[in-house]
């Protein structure tokens, strides 16, 4: 991750005064987390209002540990609305989720200056992937570049459009992207060669908060996933896997804030293994663990960030391999190979393990 020299964040603060306000939408524990360090960066506007989506506990308790810890100066959390704030045209616009298709009727009927991208899982890797492509190519989730209803005719015209809309604001200097995932190198430069500024970051502002007492006192911490019930893994195999973990020692299990409650009910019957109240994001839940301990994760985004805020205090943070008899066919090779880009990504010492399926 990129460091920055007080000369450069001075010129940040400098540029974001320049910049006037800045408004971010979040849907997600992590963009609201992200949208915290961009303004701490200096990237934004001098004064940043976080708009969070109506109706997403999660984002209810991120925005109350948030606060609880102290925003920075100029920063405030709105109350969370159901529409997207439509930005000024002296307004950077803060957005984590660009495939989303209300944001990207935003894009074309909204008047901000600057946009600002931060991240919304792996899903931002694939927005550079895209961005940095064909100028046509529509801004689709991966998930949603197969046949039929999948792949409206509407839907593919909608992304191409905010495809377009985004890349013209790269060309013009008004797009950045500010990430803590390790982008590579050969996409971060055709990314640059857009015009759009790359910016990395180690979640600075966090690292400065002090670090949470009421860490879990399990050894073992698993990190829950959406994978299930997104129907790209079978549900008894990751089940078995986790009975397996407990039957070593005590397991704690922080679920992902997409699992379907039916299925954290049966993690809770596996024996040793102890399901935690989720809510808000494992960056702020788990800063505080102690060396003895480890987290386990399939691959996601919370790994990579895990290990940034992690490493200094010895904890290991490892990605466990996705078996190939625990994809369904729903989990084209295209999406499994994005899905675990990151899965032997070794950051400073971590190491990354497998199961037997």
């Amino acid at each position: 991750m990129n460091g920055s020299s007080p000369g450069v964040e001075d010129g940040r603060r400098r540029h974001a005064r320049e910049q006037g306000s800045a408004v971010a939408w979040v849907e997600s524990p992590l963009q609201m987390l992200c949208a915290v360090e961009a303004h701490h960066s200096g990237l934004l506007g001098s004064e940043t209002r976080i708009v969070p989506r109506a109706k997403l506990p999660a984002l209810v308790s991120t925005c109350r540990e948030l606060n609880h810890l102290g925003l920075p100066v100029h920063s405030v959390i709105d109350s969370a609305q159901s529409e997207i704030p439509r930005p000024g045209r002296r307004t950077t616009w803060v957005l984590g989720d660009a495939f989303s298709g209300k944001v990207q009727l935003r894009l074309l009927t909204g008047g901000a200056c600057r946009v600002v991208i931060v991240d919304d899982g792996l899903a931002t890797i694939r927005l550079l992937e895209l961005l940095a492509g064909r100028p046509w190519t529509p801004l689709l989730r991966a998930r949603d570049t197969g046949g039929g209803a999948l792949r409206g005719a509407a839907r593919t015209a909608l992304g191409a459009a905010a495809g377009l809309r985004l890349r013209l604001a790269a060309r013009s200097g008004r797009l950045v992207v500010f990430t803590a995932l390790p982008v590579p190198s050969e996409l971060a430069a055709d990314v640059r060669a857009t015009g759009a500024a790359l910016v990395t970051h180690d979640f600075p502002w966090l690292r400065s908060q002090p670090a949470d007492r009421s860490r879990p006192s399990e050894r073992t911490v698993v990190l829950g996933t959406s994978l299930v019930r997104n129907g790209l893994i079978h549900r008894d195999p990751y089940l078995l896997w986790l009975a397996r973990l407990g039957s070593c020692g005590p397991v704690a299990y922080f679920p992902h804030r997409r699992e379907d409650p039916r299925d954290l009910d049966l993690v809770r019957e596996q024996p040793g293994v102890h399901v935690y109240d989720g809510g808000a994001p494992a960056e702020i839940t788990l800063r505080g663990l102690s060396p003895d301990q480890r987290v386990l994760s399939l691959p996601s985004t919370a790994v990579t960030s895990l290990r940034v805020l992690l490493s200094a205090r010895g904890v290991p943070v490892e990605t466990v391999d996705v078996p190939d008899a625990w994809w369904t066919a729903d989990a084209a090779p295209s999406l499994r190979s994005h899905l675990q880009m990151f899965a032997h990504h070794d950051h400073l010492g971590n190491r990354d393990i497998g199961v037997t399926s």
